[in-house]
């Protein structure tokens, strides 16, 4: 009877982890890249950069737009900053949208790299990367005049042929 009693633990934590192992082959790991296109942005609601009451992201966007989600911590999102300034020279609306970041170090990163935006947000708890379903920073989303995300990019801009991409899909928007 002893040896019984001491080999159930052994047998609840086998038990566990076959139950464990079977849910965890059940789940999809598939990461989407993509999962947020063609559906509505979602409705987040940060203060600007600047402080005040919570604004909802969708009366920034006004009309199409691309939103960046960034980060003064950012290495790439650094890298990406003339990109932007250039879709900002050739006057694309962009919101910004700084991830888990201090309002201060994110000002800061716009001094010295640039702003490109016309809005930024100030999103300290990080829900647009979860509700965005973004994989990591920067990303870019484009945004039709409807409030649809039709397209993204995932990663910095590092080249024109990749901006060319967003200024296609932001003229199919229109």
């Amino acid at each position: 009877m002893k040896r019984w009693i001491t080999l159930l633990p052994l047998g609840a934590l086998l038990l566990a982890l076959a139950l464990f192992g079977l849910f965890a082959l059940g789940r999809n790991t598939r990461i989407e890249p993509n999962a947020m296109v063609d559906k509505p942005a979602p409705e987040l609601m940060a203060p600007l950069l600047e402080g005040g009451p919570p604004l909802a992201l969708s009366t920034q966007i006004q009309g199409p737009a691309l939103v960046n989600l960034f980060a003064s911590w950012c290495p790439p999102c650094a890298a990406e900053s003339p990109y932007l300034m250039g879709l900002k020279a050739q006057g694309v609306r962009i919101v910004g949208v700084a991830e888990k970041d201090k309002p201060a170090a994110t000002a800061q990163f716009l001094t010295r790299w640039g702003d490109p935006f016309a809005v930024v947000l100030n999103d300290a708890k990080g829900r647009a990367t979860i509700d965005f379903g973004a994989t990591g920073l920067p990303e870019t989303f484009v945004v039709d005049s409807k409030g649809m995300i039709v397209g993204k990019h995932t990663g910095p801009l590092e080249n024109q042929d990749q901006v060319d991409a967003l200024l296609a899909k932001l003229a199919a928007a229109r």
